[in-house]
């Protein structure tokens, strides 16, 4: 069964009442302290304020995505939380809502490689740099852009297979009428565990070569710093509210 992606938190876990574990035991010796019952019957307490605490710390790549499906998940949440609440929180706030999302989801650096080829090694990493963060920016702009209003569709991750490449995490995106478009991403591990790689439209039309293709004529046209600077206007140009921003990177 699809597993549709909806916005909000799980329901609270409830403990089981007939589970003493849960619940102090009043039961047998009468004469136990009250310092004592106190005690054990906030263990439990204390362990679940602990354990949350613990999940609060912990870096983003580790609390929020665990597998493959996980980290597809967490894009869709994200881009369904813009969609349902595009006009109110306008393009800068899809921007801002996306914008630590996308470098923790997308391997960013895996895909500017692949997509700029072979020139990738022969460049210094200030110029490194700036291509990984022009990219990036056009990343966020391209999925600001795309996914900025909501009409009743539905977001469903399916299923993961393994391939020789990496996992591959099968999606659709439901349209309002009901049409399904199928959105396959293969997952590569990245710095912080499983991150896109590549998005394959209708399972084989690869994303990532239509940008190693356009990337390659302005790479002969303009060098490297003409690939930033097109990436760039691309961004501002699909989402200005990025004009002044940075990555963070």
């Amino acid at each position: 069964m699809a597993d549709l992606v909806v916005i909000g938190f799980p329901n609270e876990a409830k403990a089981d009442e007939g589970n003493d574990s849960y619940r102090p035991v009043f039961s047998g010796n009468q004469d136990r302290t009250h310092e004592s019952r106190m005690d054990k019957s906030t263990r439990p307490l204390s362990a679940l304020v602990f354990a949350f605490a613990l999940w609060a710390v912990m870096p983003p790549s580790i609390a929020a995505a665990s597998t493959a499906s996980d980290t597809v998940r967490e894009l869709y949440q994200t881009l369904l939380y813009n969609m349902q609440n595009g006009p109110s929180v306008g393009q800068r706030g899809r921007v801002a809502r996306l914008a630590p999302v996308v470098p923790r989801v997308f391997d960013i650096p895996y895909m500017t490689q692949l997509a700029i080829g072979p020139t990738w090694v022969t460049l210094p990493e200030p110029q490194r740099r700036q291509v990984l963060q022009a990219f990036e920016r056009y990343i966020t702009a391209v999925y600001a852009e795309r996914f900025d209003k909501y009409s009743g569709e539905r977001l469903e991750v399916i299923g993961e297979q393994p391939t020789s490449h990496g996992t591959m995490v099968n999606t659709q995106i439901v349209k309002a009428s009901g049409e399904p478009v199928t959105l396959n991403y293969l997952m590569v591990n990245g710095s912080g565990g499983p991150q896109i790689g590549d998005v394959y439209l209708n399972g084989t039309i690869s994303e990532l070569a239509a940008r190693r293709a356009d990337f390659s004529s302005t790479l002969r046209t303009q060098g490297v710093p003409g690939l930033i600077a097109a990436l760039n206007n691309k961004a501002l140009t699909l989402a200005p509210a990025l004009s002044g921003s940075s990555s963070g990177r």
